[in-house]
């Protein structure tokens, strides 16, 4: 029997850099840093916030806006899949690397007038 897998991920959280566009053939990509950060209680009760970065790569497609429309400090909204690279680093060691290859990537809109249904992350609807 055949097993199917699944390599998906979903993020929503800011751009930390205006991207780094560059073309492969004829096909132009664009790789980017999103910040996405959770909250979290201590066992006495401190609130924390822990950040985690993400590498991201988005390949010019239709289901992704121009790239000179994503700018540094955006929300964005980015479903795809996780891809791990290794290569040879300057000393000769091997080296790893992930990112987020994307398949979808939407700006988001935020609106703080319209106040925010319980739980929903700040600034997305």
């Amino acid at each position: 029997m055949e097993r199917t897998t699944i390599n998906r991920v979903e993020i929503l959280g800011r751009v930390g850099a205006d991207p780094r566009i560059s073309i492969a053939g004829s096909t132009r990509n664009a790789r980017f840093p999103v910040a996405t950060n959770e909250q979290f209680k201590d066992r006495n009760g401190g609130l924390h916030e822990e950040t985690t970065w993400h590498n991201v790569a988005l390949w010019q497609g239709r289901n992704t806006p121009a790239f000179d429309s994503i700018k540094k400090g955006m929300l964005v909204h980015i479903y795809g899949r996780i891809r791990n690279s290794k290569y040879k680093g300057m000393d000769g060691e091997d080296k790893y690397f992930s990112e987020i290859t994307a398949n979808h990537l939407d700006i988001c809109k935020e609106e703080e007038e319209r106040p925010m249904a319980p739980g929903a992350p700040v600034g997305y609807r």
